[in-house]
Parts: structure tokens; C-alpha cells; sequence
């Protein structure tokens, strides 16, 4: 895949093709839904998904459409192919531009802010491998599903750089600073069980079940109280920068807030009648 961008609309984004009811393709990324789960496939299979600002700003799209729309629950984030993200396409490197901060923050950052701050949770489904880049993608979603063909590598620092895209953040917060700090320093691959074992993806499935388990994830999700489980993602963010004491009080402020919430009252009065809720995300 060569470094040339596709072509794009008057207003910067990318041009894209409904394809089937219910599904709605952008260049590199598919679109498509079971019930309330909406699916994102990247879909660059022959570079293994390698990024590029074409793919990036493809997937931004594609979280916004998803979520657009509020029948949409949870999302899941996977790739086509051998392999879930394999990095920095870097015959594309130049499409960023001369400063490589500049058009990182400008045509990467969207799409990780957008699964970051995602109004639903995500369930990243990672297929083969999941290196550098791709590495830190899987981690910005919510929680990680693991084909055993899945392999882990930082790669940084094997080609004299350092990890990127929110990676030094994110690793040391799931698994602890010595063992983010060994994958970083010594580049060893991370095998899907021992990415399980340290706390890096939730659950290791065969391949062929890979998406199976991952939807059904994802729908045990979709059927919970979607603005209080996002609100919760969003007090454990925010834990990372503040002191015990400083958290007590947000926390309480979001709870009064969301307490008036439909799925809030449901849940209340479901159990008081020792029911079953049923949230509606709202």
C-alpha cells in the first residue's frame, strides 16, 4: 500500500458506500450491526491493517456513524485477515507530513479519542497479530478478546523508537509499570495466554469462536445500562489523575446526576420487584 491518500470529500472525510442494508463501508473500515451491537472491521487485510491516515480517519468515521445512531449499544472493534493492526503502514509514513506530531494529532487521533471516549463500550477482537500501533488500538477500547492465534509486540524500541499512540499511558495502567516496561524494553512477543495471564484481554478463544465470543460480549453489554457504564469508564479514567479524596466527590456528582435516568429507575424498581431489568441505554 503506497503513501498516496484516497480521495476525499469538500469537507476533509473520507467518501463512503452503502453496501448492504444495515451496513455502511467506509474505505478500509466495514461497517455492520447484530441487533444493538454495532461491528468496525478493519479492512486493509493485505498489509495486516497497517495504519495509515486513509484507515485512521476512516475508523473516526466509523465509531461516529456507529454511535450516531442510539439503537447502538456496543461496538466491536476487529480486523480482516491474518491479523487484527501490524502498526505504522510506513510506506505511508509521509502522508502525515513533515511534522510528525502535527499529523499524528490531526489523522490518528481522532479515531483513538473517538473509541476512547465512545458514548458505548467497546470490545476489541483481536485476531493474529497486534504490534506497535495496533498494539496500543487494542488497548483503547474497553475490553479485549483474544483469538490464540494473537500476538502482543511493542516493536518500538527494536527499530530505536519509542511507544506511541497513547501505548505508554495505557500499558503500565492494565498491567503494571515493571511488565509494561519489560514489553517495551525488550520486545518479546506476548502470547494471547500470556497476555491473559498478566490482565491484558479478558478471555483467549479458539479462532473460529473468536467473533462468537466477542458478540456475545458485546451483547451481555448492550443489554446493560449503557450511560452508567460509560460514566463508570469515565470515573476510572479520571482516577488515574486525582487523589482518593478528590475522586469521592465526582463520583457522587455523577451519581445524582444519572440517578433520574430511565435505565436508573428501571433498575430500582426491578429490584424491588425481584425481576430482571430491561435497559433501554437511556
Amino acid at each position: 500500500m503506497g503513501a498516496a491518500l484516497a480521495a476525499r470529500t469538500k469537507d476533509g472525510t473520507l467518501p463512503a458506500t452503502r453496501t448492504s442494508k444495515g451496513r455502511r463501508d467506509m474505505a478500509g473500515v466495514k461497517q455492520a450491526r447484530d441487533g444493538a451491537v454495532g461491528i468496525l472491521t478493519l479492512d486493509e487485510p493485505e498489509s495486516l491493517n497497517a495504519m495509515t491516515p486513509d484507515l485512521l480517519g476512516a475508523l473516526a468515521t466509523a465509531v461516529g456513524d456507529m454511535t450516531g445512531d442510539e439503537n447502538i449499544r456496543a461496538l466491536i472493534l476487529t480486523g480482516a485477515g491474518r491479523g487484527f493492526c501490524s502498526g505504522q503502514n510506513l510506506k505511508a509514513a509521509g502522508a502525515l507530513g513533515e511534522d510528525l506530531a502535527a499529523g499524528v494529532m490531526r489523522f490518528y487521533w481522532p479515531a483513538f479519542k473517538a473509541l476512547r471516549e465512545c458514548r458505548v463500550p467497546v470490545v476489541v477482537a483481536v485476531n493474529g497479530v497486534a504490534a506497535g500501533g495496533g498494539f496500543s488500538l487494542a488497548m483503547a477500547g474497553d475490553m479485549i478478546v483474544a483469538a490464540r492465534s494473537a500476538n502482543f509486540i511493542q516493536v518500538f524500541s527494536r527499530i530505536a523508537l519509542v511507544p506511541d499512540l497513547g501505548s505508554t499511558w495505557l500499558l503500565p495502567r492494565l498491567i503494571g509499570r515493571q511488565r509494561a516496561l519489560e514489553l517495551m524494553l525488550l520486545n518479546e512477543p506476548l502470547t494471547a495466554e500470556r497476555a491473559h495471564e498478566i490482565g491484558l484481554v479478558r478471555q483467549v478463544v479458539d479462532d473460529n469462536r473468536l467473533m462468537e465470543e466477542a458478540l456475545a460480549l458485546a451483547r451481555r453489554l448492550a443489554e446493560g445500562p449503557t450511560r452508567a457504564l460509560v460514566a463508570t469508564r469515565a470515573l476510572v479514567e479520571e482516577s488515574e489523575h486525582t487523589s482518593y479524596e478528590a475522586q469521592f466527590r465526582p463520583e457522587i456528582e455523577l451519581q445524582a446526576a444519572i440517578r433520574t435516568s430511565a435505565d436508573a429507575i428501571e433498575g430500582r424498581r426491578a429490584f424491588v420487584e425481584k425481576r430482571k431489568a430491561k435497559f433501554t441505554g437511556r
